[in-house]
């Protein structure tokens, strides 16, 4: 009786679909695209695996890998906000101190300019005050009115009569000798011959006295 069981392959290989006989082993089929399943290959999550190593970076902790980078930032901009105080301190001030020294200015400027139209009226002022004195009672209220405006913005009337005498308000054209009772460590105004004037606080004019003493 002929045995049906067919031979084996040229070289040893089952042809495909053969059933090995009982016992064997049959040998792995190769993987496709030449990958392998040996126990050499690497094993995903394992150390050393790149993408097991992101994800521990991931998740670790910031503050446990930056701490020291941290604290030099917190002192850096700690410094860099007090320099900047400081210079906004600084510029403050000087801005006060230019607004006031501005302001200063401007008031001299003003009181300069005041003071010479002042002056200019001076001779206005005399003459008024001669009519004044001379009867004119006409002129009185005008000339009242007058000195009472530039009064109230910082004129004043140097009418030194009886007082000592002060060379940096009164000028002496007239003198004469002390009487009895008389200091003469001191000189007096005696009498006024031209009334003098001050503008807030500077003479414009120095009243012209006659002085005994």
């Amino acid at each position: 009786m002929t045995d049906a069981t067919p031979d084996p392959a040229p070289g040893g290989v089952a042809p495909a679909g053969a059933v090995p006989p009982e016992g064997e082993v049959p040998p792995e089929a190769p993987v496709p695209g030449g990958a392998t399943t040996s126990d050499d290959a690497p094993t995903v999550g394992a150390p050393g695996d790149p993408v097991a190593d992101a994800g521990s970076l991931r998740d670790a902790d910031p503050a446990d890998l930056s701490v020291e980078a941290l604290l030099d930032d917190v002192e850096r901009l700690t410094t860099e906000r007090d320099e900047y105080l400081d210079r906004l301190r600084r510029t403050q001030a000087d801005f006060e101190n230019s607004r006031k020294r501005l302001g200063r200015e401007a008031e001299e400027r003003a009181d300069q300019v005041t003071g010479r139209l002042v002056e200019d009226l001076l001779p206005v002022l005399d003459a008024c005050d001669a009519a004044v004195g001379h009867g004119e009672e006409a002129v009185e209220p005008v000339f009242a009115a007058l000195l009472q405006v530039l009064e109230k913005n910082g004129l004043e009337r140097i009418d030194p009569t009886g007082d000592v005498f002060d060379p940096t308000r009164h000028e002496a054209v007239m003198h004469e000798p002390a009487g009895e009772g008389d200091d003469p460590a001191l000189s007096v105004v005696v009498d006024v011959l031209r009334i003098g004037y001050a503008w807030k606080g500077r003479v414009a004019r120095a009243a012209m006295v006659k002085v005994r003493g």
